[in-house]
């Protein structure tokens, strides 16, 4: 059966995507100063002044940088060669209205400057988008919990949003796989790297079947590491409507996820475990704390967004 991808708009200049693509590639991950930029010269001449060595406060550029941006028109190309796109702040299918709470949410805005996206699925979705997150560590309480809430989201509409990682986030991704659903897998990796590698499977699956797979760093270039998992957190909690936390330790850095949809304005939800349970440490900690509000089924987490 022939699946449409959504492609990117073709009214779209070519050096004007590869600006983007530049920008997107030099800044590895938000730049509130690039963003500035932008808005003040325009995307292709902000992209020809930072070639030429204009000074961008707080984005120390290195020869090796530029080099790595002058590659942009190859993962272009190696994206379309994937099947992929990479969709812009000027294509119908970019999230402006979600994306606008990241202006100023952190102090700047950390708006991303171009996201790099494999799948048949959209960054729109006609009920909208969940996203949730949880500990790799999790216990077969907060998996059962975790795919109660994610196939019966995907059961009504919703489109199911976490980090593709282990734990919570691939119960969460197979679950509303496993009811027909959409899901998106945010990576902190790129679009042609399984991060974790033994997710290769479901990364597939996701692209295949009506989800997306969505990273802000370029195809053959990017690996993980501790800032651009902190970094995608914002974009989880700034494409989905509620941010819902089920099992994350007293430190676990799921709870950045709350922090980010409270500064978005948008419902920031844990769910409770066993009293006994050090997984959920972090859950009541939330609670209790104020950061989180309750919730322990789909129904409560629709309602926190009505």
């Amino acid at each position: 059966m022939f699946v449409s991808v959504p492609s990117v708009d073709s009214a779209i200049s070519d050096s004007r995507r590869e600006a983007w693509a530049f920008l997107s590639v030099v800044s590895d991950g938000p730049s509130a100063a690039l963003v500035a930029l932008v808005e003040e010269l325009g995307v292709e001449e902000a992209a020809a002044a930072v070639r030429d060595g204009v000074s961008v406060e707080g984005l120390p550029l290195g020869s090796e940088d530029l080099r790595r941006g002058d590659r942009a028109a190859q993962f272009l190309e190696a994206t379309e060669h994937l099947g992929g796109r990479f969709v812009t702040p000027d294509d119908a299918e970019w999230p402006r209205e979600r994306f606008s709470a990241l202006a100023g949410a952190d102090g700047d805005d950390v708006s991303p400057l171009g996201l790099w996206v494999l799948g048949t699925g959209s960054l729109h979705s006609d009920r909208g988008m969940i996203a949730i997150a949880g500990s790799r560590a999790s216990t077969a309480y907060g998996e059962h919990v975790t795919s109660e809430i994610a196939g019966d989201l995907s059961a009504t509409g919703w489109t199911v949003v976490s980090t593709g990682s282990f734990g919570i986030a691939s119960a969460a991704h197979r679950a509303a796989l496993a009811m027909g659903g959409a899901t998106i897998a945010v990576t902190a990796a790129s679009i042609d790297r399984a991060h974790p590698a033994a997710h290769e499977r479901m990364f597939r699956d996701i692209s295949e079947h009506g989800g997306l797979v969505v990273s802000e760093y370029p195809p053959t270039h990017s690996v993980p590491s501790r800032h651009r998992s902190l970094a995608l957190n914002r974009l989880i909690a700034a494409l989905s409507q509620a941010s819902v936390v089920v099992e994350t330790g007293w430190r676990g850095g799921s709870r950045d996820i709350l922090t980010w949809a409270s500064k978005l304005g948008r419902p920031a939800l844990a769910v409770p475990g066993p009293v006994t349970s050090a997984a959920s440490e972090g859950c009541h900690r939330a609670i209790r704390e104020g950061h989180a509000a309750l919730v322990t089924n789909s129904a409560d987490v629709v309602a926190a967004i009505a």
